[in-house]
């Protein structure tokens, strides 16, 4: 190995540059900006403010975090459907004076007059809902409109009743309103412990239900949600009066805490709250937020208004702070969201070091076990034209044969002569690897979707979607993404090959360009109804393929062109054992042969210029930008190759079809009574080929389960 090529190899072993991309990839990774401003804007107050972390402080700040977390998340949740709520510091003020009205002076108990007050902040924000959702106003216009009324109708009830909102009167339920003001549980105040709360379920509001994702695909696109279907003016009024009623909230907490009323109460409040939402992360334009960038937001700007009144700085200081601070962010979300995609595209793909052995022999005429013929030259076409990549074929006891279509069904022909076809089953995603298990049902992985079956009644059941997910991985490789073949245990266990956790169905080739061990085997249980990685960090794995000890299975790694063998019981349990490390081509699925060995089919062939580029990691990645995928990797895939290994690896026997006349592409190999039958997931047939001296009784049953009675 020269000395680039071995700097090379440690440099992509020790520096993982894919965990840039995923971490880019990460919805939480807009939260890393404002979480740095954070981090830094309390650095400096507590080295320029020696008493910025006292007691007293905090609990103040607590207090009017709380309250202003309220409005936060109204607005928030506003934004997120693409609107803006200029009205919030307005309803603050009405329901500030509402509260003290009801309670000091009319004598209302606290318990009634909490649900009162919130019930008229949602009946102003109802009316922004009707006019911006319903009647389609503008939503700047609209709520500057309200704002500016409610301010009018605020300063004419505050001449009439200012004098008689006085905190000393007696109060029904004083209990539970001065601990609305000043009590605290745990040491923490208790607006902030109960906006806290109010911020958990938020959250789980936005990202665990359905009205939560309605919200943000209306303000990611409102036309795409409507035309999917949502009742896109109901959702933008409901956004408006939660955000009505939240600001209500916090004019309660603040009534309770100071018990006064002022014409400046929540003067400029709008103006913090959006600043502190933008700050956060959540987009003006909508449709990208959440709640911890609410709060991450809020806590920033409390921290530095806090921060600028205790250095003694002018009034009009803070707001020039928040002022700038505010363009700042819109600078940044605009620049950010517009750049990211790009920056994600140039960090997400990763090739690294790959260096495969010298590709072995294939010439015509020649004493190696690949030498090229033309065997499958002229093999039966089965379907020809009717169906859309068979990727997979499973035959039955009454010799049907099962297979996918592109089209997201299990397709039916009628045996013995295959000639008539059925829809079997609809599933909606590509059926890949496929078998039958002992009840006759067809147990099939399906592209992007996981792990599924089709009883004998036709009826579809997803078996598994999900996995356990790596406990230190940067990779969310919980969900199945690509689940390709898949082989049954005596005891019924699924093992099943998923080839990339990066990388949808679409998308397989930039696994290949990447070489990295992005696969895994999965175990599906089910007497548990759970699934569990049993080998992770595999290079494209393919080709489950149980074994006749019913102890261990055969597996392919399609772009390291190697076999492997894993034992997943017995007295070798966990063993992985490399039986061929150094295929010509690229192998895919395996299968039972009748007389004992296994069939394996090679789905494209090595050449010498893409085994050069595995070693030069920045080449691959340029390729990428500047060559079509079909020009790099289709031409290797144009002819078909079977081979014939026993159970230490040698090779037996290669079936080729020069030039893909008869059978352009194989990705899988079934044996069944004296054939076999081919597969091809670009290919619009099946084959069949007629094996010299296979046993004519031989079913493909006895390949798919009970191998080891």
């Amino acid at each position: 190995m020269s000395v680039s090529n071995f700097y090379t190899r440690w440099r992509y072993r020790l520096i993982p540059d894919h965990v840039v991309g995923e971490i880019l990839a990460k919805p939480w990774i807009d939260n890393s900006i404002p979480a740095l401003v954070l981090v830094s804007v309390l650095a400096f107050f507590y080295v320029v403010t020696p008493n910025f972390y006292t007691p007293g402080n905090l609990n103040d700040l607590g207090r009017v975090l709380g309250e202003y977390l309220f409005v936060g998340l109204g607005m928030t949740i506003v934004m997120l459907a693409g609107g803006i709520d200029l009205s919030v510091g307005a309803i603050f003020a009405l329901c500030n004076f509402i509260s003290l009205l009801l309670v000091h002076k009319l004598g209302i108990p606290v318990v009634l007059a909490i649900p009162i007050v919130i019930l008229v902040g949602a009946t102003v924000g109802l009316i922004n809902g009707l006019l911006i959702g319903y009647l389609r106003l503008r939503a700047f216009l609209t709520t500057l409109v309200v704002l500016i009324i409610l301010r009018a109708l605020v300063d004419m009830l505050l001449l009439k009743y200012a004098g008689t909102l006085s905190s000393g009167a007696a109060v029904s339920g004083a209990a539970v309103w001065d601990f609305m003001g000043d009590g605290t549980a745990l040491g923490v105040p208790s607006s902030l412990l109960i906006a806290l709360f109010v911020a958990a379920a938020g959250h789980v509001f936005i990202t665990r239900m359905r009205l939560g994702w309605h919200i943000l695909s209306v303000g990611g696109s409102r036309r795409a949600a409507f035309n999917a279907g949502i009742p896109v003016r109901r959702i933008v009024c409901l956004t408006y009066v939660m955000s009505g009623a939240l600001a209500a909230a916090a004019a309660i907490f603040f009534a309770s805490r100071l018990g006064s009323a002022s014409a400046e109460t929540g003067v400029g409040l709008e103006f913090v709250v959006l600043t502190a939402a933008v700050l956060g992360g959540v987009s003006l334009g909508g449709g990208r937020g959440s709640v911890m960038k609410a709060l991450l937001g809020t806590v920033i700007v409390i921290s530095v208004t806090n921060g600028l009144i205790r250095l003694g700085m002018p009034s009009g200081a803070s707001v020039l702070v928040l002022g700038v601070t505010m363009l700042l962010a819109v600078i940044v979300d605009v620049r950010w969201n517009k750049n990211r995609a790009k920056i994600l595209t140039r960090a997400y793909v990763s090739p690294t070091y790959f260096d495969l052995p010298p590709s072995p022999s294939t010439e015509r005429n020649s004493t190696s076990p690949y030498a090229l013929n033309d065997k499958l030259r002229g093999v039966d076409a089965i379907g020809l034209g009717e169906v859309e990549g068979p990727e997979d074929m499973v035959l039955d006891a009454d010799d049907n044969l099962f297979c996918g279509s592109r089209l997201g069904d299990v397709i039916r022909f009628f045996g013995p002569d295959h000639k008539k076809w059925e829809v079997y089953a609809h599933i909606g995603g590509h059926p890949l690897g496929m078998a039958i298990d002992a009840e006759g049902s067809v147990v099939t992985c399906v592209a992007g979707m996981g792990l599924y079956k089709v009883t004998r009644q036709r009826e579809v059941i997803k078996l598994s979607g999900h996995t356990n997910r790596t406990l230190f991985s940067v990779i969310d490789d919980s969900r199945l993404r690509l689940a390709d073949d898949l082989d049954i245990a005596p005891d019924g266990r699924v093992f099943f090959s998923e080839a990339t956790i990066r990388y949808e169905n679409s998308e397989w080739m930039i696994d290949a360009l990447e070489s990295r061990g992005n696969g895994r085997i999965i175990c599906y249980d089910p007497r548990t109804g759970t699934s569990r990685t049993v080998i992770p960090n595999l290079v494209f794995p393919n080709g489950v393929c149980m074994a006749m000890d019913g102890e261990s299975f055969f597996f392919a790694e399609t772009w390291a062109c190697s076999i492997s063998r894993y034992w997943f019981d017995g007295p070798k349990k966990g063993q992985l054992e490399v039986v061929i490390d150094n295929l010509p081509g690229y192998p895919d699925n395996i299968n039972l042969s009748s007389d004992g060995h296994f069939w394996c089919a090679l789905v494209g062939m090595r050449s010498p210029v893409f085994d050069l580029a595995l070693k030069t990691p920045q080449f691959r990645r340029r390729m990428v930008y500047r060559v079509a995928p079909d020009s790099w990797l289709y031409p290797n895939m144009n002819t078909g190759c079977v081979i014939k290994f026993d159970i230490n690896g040698k090779i037996l026997e290669s079936l080729w079809d020069l030039g893909g006349e008869s059978h352009p592409q194989v990705t899988s190999i079934r044996e069944h009574k004296g054939y076999l039958y081919l597969g091809g997931v670009f290919n619009n047939r099946i084959g069949r080929y007629r094996i010299p001296g296979a046993d004519p009784n031989w079913t493909g049953l006895a390949a798919y389960w009970g191998k080891s009675k």
